[in-house]
């Protein structure tokens, strides 16, 4: 078997390793969530992006980049020429404002694994002085993609019974763990992403009766593991806006200028439920516990909506990239019995960029830091007391270079998220957001040696 292929299966078999561990044993990748917003339906959404991107918005549709992967949009593999692993980790602040009430929430978790590289190996192209205009990459990852987690105890009048306590929890994740692959001919690049959902969602209800000196309380919880397979595709088309003779050796930052235009998404998903519930009453004084009600293995059909993101960006090479991108989903075609919400279809425009002061600078460090900022807005597609949820916020962030003598650049990435979710004057949370990154390339792969 070929090396490069051996160091592939190694490589996936350690990554493979390591998420089943992570998931299993309820480690760093299970996000930890605060949020009563969590309650409904699937959860809250996790961001599908990395800490590179988190700088700009998200911006992913239109956004091709050789040093970073693109869970997005599929297709940008066909423009990546190094072999990149990606790992990052985010936290999040929360403060809480329900009419006068205010509540402080922190909440974290591993944001995303992943291991991309091209098949056709650049260094090769240059010491053959081959100029093939085709690009070929593919890749593995693995992500949050919703999570529940609230703890919340409220106290009711109910008239006779005098007042209760009503306490509503949940835990639980789900993961997307997903294979993509991107093909490019010249200027234009097809690709597609497939893979898996998987995770269990766990919400529980219990009723005391406080006033009574000898009252059963009761509980109900509902259990729901999902399963299901999930595809994706995109295209990026690159439209040159000047032309470039390579006379030096190279080509100066922001002497190329393009356009990019991308689309990705995907029509209707459909997953499977696996459902338990029960409802039972207890006494702790007398001891007593009777199961009212038990339902184990369930099996129902859900589906997951259509969904698309627009976007186009202008480049000048290694200097400035700027974007504009719209999303879109068709929630209200969410179907669950297991999972019932009050979805409504969503939208969200992102405009994001980056500067590079000066990429080959060998004076200051500083100047090859790539500086970043974005603004965005959108929805939620659940709905709240009649009211669709609501997110908008600004971003920056920095991409600082690792550099290694005769070694591929590699980056730390760290983006800051200042926004608001929720429903304006009833219940909103005001968010201070960290997503970190690195991104450690390698250009060794697929590269074929030659001695004389």
């Amino acid at each position: 078997m070929p090396s490069n292929w051996s160091r592939i299966i190694g490589a996936f078999i350690l990554f493979s390793g390591m998420w089943v561990s992570m998931v299993g044993q309820n480690t760093l990748i299970r996000p930890t969530n605060n949020s009563p917003f969590s309650r409904f339906g699937m959860g809250n959404f996790a961001d599908q992006y990395t800490a590179m991107q988190a700088g700009m918005a998200g911006l992913t549709a239109a956004f091709p980049d050789q040093y970073h992967l693109n869970f997005q949009n599929p297709a940008s593999l066909g423009f990546l020429q190094l072999t990149s692993f990606e790992v990052g980790v985010a936290a999040r602040y929360s403060a809480l404002t329900e009419q006068d009430n205010k509540e402080n929430l922190w909440s974290g978790s591993l944001n995303y694994l992943a291991l991309g590289f091209p098949l056709i190996n650049p260094v090769n192209k240059v010491l053959d002085r081959d100029q093939t205009p085709l690009g070929i990459g593919m890749s593995f990852s693995l992500r949050p993609y919703t999570s529940v987690g609230y703890n919340i105890l409220t106290d009711i009048e109910v008239p006779e019974l005098g007042p209760t306590q009503n306490s509503f929890k949940g835990s639980g994740s789900t993961y997307r763990l997903m294979w993509g692959n991107g093909i490019r001919y010249k200027n234009l690049a097809f690709g597609f992403n497939a893979g898996a959902i998987f995770g269990k969602l766990i919400n529980s209800r219990r009723i005391e009766f406080d006033s009574l000196s000898v009252s059963y309380a009761t509980e109900f919880q509902d259990e729901t593991s999902v399963g299901g397979w999930l595809w994706e595709a995109g295209l990026m088309y690159v439209l040159p806006l000047s032309k470039v003779e390579e006379t030096s050796g190279r080509v100066r930052a922001g002497e190329i200028k393009r356009l990019v235009f991308g689309i990705n998404g995907s029509s209707t998903n459909y997953f499977t439920t696996n459902s338990s519930s029960y409802q039972r009453r207890d006494n702790l004084i007398l001891g007593d516990i009777d199961t009212i009600f038990s339902e184990r293995d369930v099996l129902r059909q859900a589906v997951l909506p259509t969904q698309l993101n627009f976007g186009v960006t202008f480049e000048k090479v290694n200097q400035l990239r700027l974007g504009l991108e719209y999303s879109m989903g068709l929630w209200s075609d969410f179907r669950s019995e297991s999972l019932p919400a009050n979805y409504d279809n969503t939208w969200r425009i992102a405009f994001g960029g980056e500067y590079i002061p000066d990429f080959f600078s060998f004076n200051s460090y500083f100047d090859k830091v790539r500086y970043r900022f974005g603004a965005f807005y959108g929805t939620d597609p659940r709905v709240f007391s009649g009211q669709q949820l609501e997110n908008y916020g600004l971003t920056f962030g920095f991409g600082f270079p690792m550099i290694k003598p005769r070694e591929t650049i590699s980056y730390f990435d760290i983006a800051f998220e200042l926004g608001q979710f929720g429903v304006s004057d009833l219940l909103q949370e005001t968010y201070f957001k960290v997503t970190m990154g690195f991104a450690l390339n390698d250009n060794s792969w697929f590269f074929k040696r030659k001695f004389n």
